[in-house]
């Protein structure tokens, strides 16, 4: 069975960006996309929110062919445009979007299809509600949560109202030095 795994940003506070959705809280660094771009080895299907989809997709598929594109960019450009792209919309129904999928209704049953299938591990990058909602009905197997040194206040959190216990298994933790930490863990099923 293929593993979804959670990539997310945080602040120290738990958020996932500014009361609007605003990113500009994190210090992004190619120590850490060449971090990411190891762990997209192993993936080939990438899961978002709609939003999230929108952010990355209006700039990763030619982040490779910019002026002075990093290696980090140029490596996570390629996966983008290989991997499955699996969106979570009621809004996108009836886009033709190249080597993508969009859920939208039943999502929980759609995605433990999808894991069930053939294939390497799947990806969430962001996507909090969409994240949550997969939280909720059990089907993250491992996150990676990126804690940046900052303090927010206010934003949008990566847990909300949750309404079950996960118990989680710290397995690895890196450093960055922009001072981000990075920290896996799998679920704990016992």
């Amino acid at each position: 069975m293929r593993k979804l795994i959670l990539i997310v940003h945080t602040s120290l506070d738990g958020y996932v960006a500014g009361p609007n959705g605003e990113l500009d809280g994190f210090d992004a660094s190619e120590e850490n996309l060449q971090f990411v771009c190891i762990l997209t080895k192993d993936a080939d299907a990438a899961l978002f929110g709609r939003t999230s989809y929108q952010l990355l997709d209006s700039y990763w598929p030619n982040a490779k062919d910019r002026t002075n594109s990093t290696i980090g960019e140029i490596a996570y450009s390629n996966w983008y445009n290989k991997a499955q792209k699996i969106v979570i919309s009621k809004t996108m129904l009836g886009r033709d979007m190249n080597n993508s999928m969009i859920i939208s209704e039943n999502i929980p049953t759609e995605v433990s299809k999808i894991k069930e299938a053939a294939g390497k591990n799947i990806l969430i990058f962001g996507s909090p509600s969409v994240s949550q909602l997969l939280m909720e009905s059990g089907l993250i197997d491992s996150y990676w949560i990126f804690i940046n040194p900052a303090i927010f206040g206010k934003g949008i959190p990566l847990f909300k109202d949750m309404q079950n216990k996960i118990n989680l298994k710290l397995v690895t933790t890196k450093q960055f030095s922009n001072g981000e930490f990075a920290l896996n863990y799998i679920v704990d099923k016992r």
